[in-house]
């Protein structure tokens, strides 16, 4: 079955690219498009897409907000932002209301299929460069503190990996292992720092 995913984007032309993008890729469905927030948050409770990619600056409401108001109606649709924003300020504000990425728009085709995939498998994607400024601010605001449990070398390594905004497949490739065993030690990782997010998680390995 393809991923079936929705588009909230305020820029026509943008919307109709993104949309024509996954309907031309093997394994997508473009399912709906809206220019605003408040028309998404109509109709997606309904529709139910498998992932939504989410702009921030629209009109009337803004994509923060949209993305806030969707998880309580359905928490189980995944959302990625793709946005223009790079700064920290944005960057939290979508993650804490419950964005599951964060990708620029400036990203590749390429890459924001694969960003799609992660997203939908379970995964919270981001650009390299807003990995690395999540990373810069809990550094700063959290430098003492330390993680709960010991990792293992090759989880402290995945982790890593994690922390510099690597993809799950990216991290497979480099460790020459299959997608199912990073999943399995992200699993664990997670366990054994207590932790439910990949933002979370990189917060604590750098307090060690």
């Amino acid at each position: 079955m393809p991923i079936t995913v929705s588009i909230v984007e305020d820029n026509d032309k943008l919307r109709g690219t993104l949309a024509r993008l996954l309907d031309r890729s093997d394994g997508f469905r473009c399912l709906s498009q809206y220019a605003t927030a408040e028309d998404a948050l109509k109709d997606l409770p309904q529709a139910r897409p498998n992932v939504v990619l989410m702009d921030i600056n629209l009109p009337g409401m803004n994509g923060v907000e949209c993305v806030r108001q969707l998880k309580a109606l359905a928490p189980e649709i995944q959302v990625m932002m793709l946005t223009v924003y790079e700064d920290t300020e944005n960057i939290f504000n979508a993650l804490t209301a419950g964005a599951n990425g964060y990708m620029l728009k400036r990203t590749s085709s390429k890459e924001l299929l694969e960003a799609i995939r992660e997203v939908h498998r379970g995964g919270s994607p981001m650009t390299m460069h807003i990995a690395r400024k999540v990373v810069q601010s809990f550094q700063q605001t959290a430098a003492t503190a330390q993680p709960t449990e010991h990792l293992s070398p090759r989880e402290q390594e995945v982790l890593d990996f994690l922390s510099q905004g690597l993809l799950y497949k990216e991290i497979s490739e480099k460790l020459g292992i299959s997608y199912e065993t990073v999943h399995t030690y992200i699993r664990r990782i997670y366990e054994k720092l207590q932790v439910r997010t990949r933002t979370e998680a990189v917060a604590k390995f750098l307090r060690r």
